[in-house]
């Protein structure tokens, strides 16, 4: 069974002065729905290349959570160990999709710029852009949103109010998506059909 990491988001508990890795389980269930085995990732970017190599992953998963610290966010550690992430999934072939916070960290990292945004949080919108995107309804739950793109990737979808929803690695097998997969109930399938072909053997 090929194996799928997924990051984790950094909740900070002051009462016990605590700063805890945690995922929704769904992202968990929604990767063995898919057929793949789930591997959390801490966030401890001084030990994440040696995870790596002892996991060997076939597919790297960048979940959603947490703002990045360049635009306020309190999870420094998590942006080290995801930088690294796609560092080592480049170099290594690996196949990378991130979702929500996810996409913002690999448009970040291909140095795109961030802004606020309004109306994304508790809704669903209409995509507008190539197939298979165009028509289709999602969720919608952050306040963050990719200005534009750099030449390392492209938009292949924008919500109706023109805020970039999907790109995709020009070179590499690198995907991003705005919505929240593991929160439809039940999982789209087009949602597991998207992620199976990311980490199969022929990709998209």
């Amino acid at each position: 069974m090929k194996r799928v990491i997924y990051t984790q988001r950094v909740e900070i508990v002051e009462n016990y002065n605590e700063r805890r890795d945690c995922a929704d389980v769904e992202i968990a269930k929604l990767i063995w729905e898919c057929g793949f085995l789930p591997v959390p990732v801490n966030n401890i970017p001084q030990k994440i290349n040696t995870f790596l190599d002892q996991i060997r992953p076939d597919g790297i998963l960048l979940t959603g959570g947490n703002d990045l610290s360049k635009y306020g966010g309190n999870a420094p550690e998590r942006d080290e160990t995801e930088k690294k992430i796609i560092e080592y999934g480049i170099k290594n072939n690996i196949p990378i999709y991130g979702f929500c916070r996810g996409m913002q960290v690999i448009a970040d990292y291909f140095g795109a710029e961030l802004t606020k945004i309004t109306n994304h949080v508790s809704v669903r919108h209409r995509l507008e852009g190539s197939s298979p995107w165009n028509g289709r309804i999602v969720n919608s739950f952050h306040n963050m949103a990719v200005k534009a793109v750099t030449g390392g990737l492209t938009v292949e979808a924008r919500s109706e109010d023109g805020v970039i929803e999907v790109i995709r690695g020009k070179d590499q097998s690198i995907y991003g998506t705005m919505w929240h997969p593991e929160r439809e109930k039940p999982y789209m399938q087009s949602d597991i059909q998207f992620i199976k072909q990311i980490f199969s053997e022929e990709g998209l």
